[in-house]
């Protein structure tokens, strides 16, 4: 957590999972929540959520004939990330807001990493020159089994480069990759069963934030939604929520 070691007091929670695990559903849900106790929030993503993010975010996606190779796939979304976190992250948490992010670094870890079999060190130092030392104050992973996941994307018509491209074994690595990176840091991620309805899904995710806003909300013992005791700074509130994710 950077609260009180010099970055600006909002608050940075990601969301992060295998594919069709419902994190960009459940962004928009957290936003309207978040709303209800009186907190701002920006919503955003990744690759995307600016100019020039959601023009790499055509690349990354939704052009397989570029054939990018997994180091080529690891820059770009490093390049999209640093512009991501300089003009929409960092402005946000200065605002005092909460910001909830639809991936992050983790993903690069996890798909570039584990599922491509690239240098997890390297993808740090990579990560680490694109952002700095900005890091989420939570991490909620929304767990689901590979193939149901890729199913609810075919369903949804809902198709990228990775799940046209990459085989199921591939996901499988990308799942164990995200498990292995909660397990490695308890105390940063939450892990959520994605195969729940999605209204239990959210009350799981808004209690563990809720509980980690220090001097903000306390969340009283038992508490899964709804009924939280909130106190939001008032001098320096920002402006009404502004949603920057699309879709």
């Amino acid at each position: 957590m950077h609260l009180n070691d010099g970055r600006p007091a909002g608050f940075f929670l990601t969301l992060e999972g295998p594919e069709g695990s419902g994190k960009s559903t459940q962004a928009r849900r957290l936003a309207t929540r978040l709303a209800d106790f009186g907190l701002r929030s920006t919503v955003t993503r990744e690759p995307g959520g600016t100019a020039l993010g959601e023009e790499v975010r055509k690349i990354l996606l939704h052009a397989p004939e570029l054939q990018p190779v997994p180091a080529a796939d690891a820059l770009l979304f490093n390049a999209a990330r640093a512009q991501l976190a300089a003009e929409v992250i960092e402005p946000a948490l200065a605002r005092g807001e909460v910001v909830i992010c639809d991936r992050f670094a983790d993903s690069t870890l996890a798909y570039q990493g584990y599922g491509a079999g690239r240098s997890i060190e390297s993808l740090r130092s990579i990560a680490s020159f694109a952002v700095g030392d900005l890091r989420p104050d939570l991490t909620v992973l929304i767990d689901l089994p590979v193939e149901d996941g890729l199913r609810r994307k075919v369903d949804d018509g809902e198709i990228t480069r990775f799940e046209s491209h990459a085989d199921v074994d591939f996901h499988r690595r990308v799942r164990a990759g995200f498990l292995e990176l909660a397990a490695a840091e308890p105390d940063r991620f939450v892990v959520v069963d994605g195969s729940q309805q999605l209204e239990r899904i959210e009350a799981e995710i808004i209690a563990a934030i809720l509980n980690r806003l220090p001097g903000m909300v306390r969340v009283p013992a038992g508490t899964t939604s709804g009924s939280a005791e909130v106190s939001v700074p008032s001098e320096s509130e920002p402006k009404p929520e502004s949603l920057r994710m699309k879709g």
